[in-house]
């Protein structure tokens, strides 16, 4: 594979908006040369709440890593959360023309298209279908039916839904600060790529990504994802829990939560004292750490008791959605001391931080593999793995077509049946991009 290809992942968050620009190295790991950051404004819970403040943040955000990497960015994988995602389980199946063919992509997709045709609530759209386990005729649990004779393709569905006007906005925010989106995904998903080893998505794993504005949660079985939720909040709570109950602005209270935050009380005795300085001309404020990791651990645990009653809900206490793997933590928001321990006394499961230098170049800058840059790697990962993809299908028409050029016989019978696949190649989803390409063209 050439070394040009470029992806851009953007990840929108409440607190940064990151833009990272990526390619492969010829060991397959991923080498970031561009990453630019700016502080998020306009976004509130992972939804955006004000237009022009996110396309400032965007564009800055772009700007600052177009002039690190030299390369000018065109069109981004930008990921989505927010309170108004909700995923659900649908079983559907198709019956093929053909019993006596093998069962190729291209059932698998009609079978997919047909999931997307599923009627929602009034304003949602579907962004991913994901199968789970697939069943041809009478034979059930199959992982990969391509190659399998049949004639019923049945496969249960994860579908993940969201508001149209909230992918909309994004889309909006995107275009207007000049550059194109070429897919849409779902931060958990994306983070889970970033951080997680297939070994722990076989075994059964939950990841918990805790943002600033959001907490998104993904859980994985027999390598296939099982369940997304997204938990409308994250650190901004703590930080505002800290800022309220101590009576100091939110700057220090976020520098606080940072520097001398812990989740667990126990740890720190009466005497430790933290003095910030009065606003202008008011006395300094003395804040023992005892009470700062009291209010810190109560919101702490009722996000992660949130997140349990989630798991609890996917069945994760019944033999068969048992989570081996345990939990793994990332997002900026696992960088609180103690964490991981609190997590594991209420759970009751194994933790540990994930952090997203798996697929990272070993010679990669260390900051690069803080758990707060998990979402912005997985997707520029995703778009890596389209622009090979891409690539490798323009490789299969290209050699079909030289093939048919060398046999004018052939000819005839082929060309209609390379004309035919070729319109096929577009999922629903890069339909659903273009869709929401027209619509913001025609909107402005």
């Amino acid at each position: 594979m050439e070394n040009n290809k470029i992806a851009v992942g953007l990840d929108i968050g409440t607190t940064k908006i990151v833009a990272m620009i990526g390619r492969k190295n010829e060991y397959g790991k991923i080498e970031v040369v561009g990453i630019g950051k700016a502080k998020s404004l306009g976004v509130k819970r992972g939804v955006v709440s004000n237009i022009t403040q996110t396309i400032q943040s965007i564009q800055q955000a772009v700007d600052e890593s177009e002039s690190v990497s030299g390369i000018k960015i065109e069109n981004v994988v930008v990921g989505i959360a927010g309170q108004h995602i909700r995923s659900l389980h649908h079983s559907d199946y198709i019956t093929r023309e053909n019993a006596d063919e093998v069962i190729d992509e291209f059932d698998i997709e009609n079978l997919v298209n047909q999931v997307h045709k599923l009627v929602m609530l009034p304003g949602e759209e579907i962004i991913h279908v994901l199968p789970q386990e697939f069943k041809v005729d009478s034979q059930a649990d199959i992982k990969e039916p391509i190659g399998m004779y049949g004639g019923r393709l049945e496969a249960n569905f994860h579908v993940v839904v969201g508001q149209v006007s909230s992918i909309r906005n994004i889309g909006r925010c995107v275009k207007s600060a000049g550059l194109d989106l070429s897919k849409i995904t779902l931060e958990p998903l994306a983070s889970a790529s970033a951080v997680l080893s297939q070994e722990e998505k076989e075994a059964g794993v939950a990841l918990i990504d805790i943002g600033g504005g959001t907490t998104d949660l993904a859980i994985f079985k027999d390598g296939i994802i099982r369940h997304t939720a997204v938990i409308p909040f994250g650190g901004n709570v703590i930080t505002d829990d800290i800022k309220e109950g101590c009576s100091i602005i939110e700057k220090q209270a976020e520098l606080l939560k940072i520097k001398f935050g812990s989740a667990w009380p126990g740890e720190n005795k009466e005497t430790e004292i933290v003095s910030i300085p009065g606003l202008r001309g008011r006395e300094p404020k003395e804040i023992t750490l005892k009470n700062l990791s009291k209010i810190i651990h109560a919101r702490v645990q009722e996000i992660i008791e949130h997140v349990f009653l989630e798991i609890k809900n996917y069945g994760h206490d019944t033999a068969k959605g048992k989570l081996i793997a345990g939990i793994v933590l990332t997002g900026g928001g696992s960088q609180l001391k103690h964490l991981r321990q609190l997590v594991e006394y209420i759970t009751g499961m194994d933790a540990r931080i994930g952090y997203p230098n798996e697929h990272l170049a070993g010679d990669s800058d260390d900051s690069l593999s803080s758990p707060s840059y998990a979402t912005a790697v997985g997707l520029l990962m995703e778009g890596l793995q389209k622009e090979v993809k891409i690539e490798e299908e323009e490789q299969v028409i290209e050699n079909n077509e030289e093939t048919v050029e060398d046999s004018s016989t052939v000819e005839e019978e082929i060309k209609p049946l390379i004309e035919e696949k070729k319109p096929k190649r577009k999922s629903f989803f890069e339909k659903f991009t273009e869709q929401l390409k027209d619509f913001l063209d025609n909107a402005e």
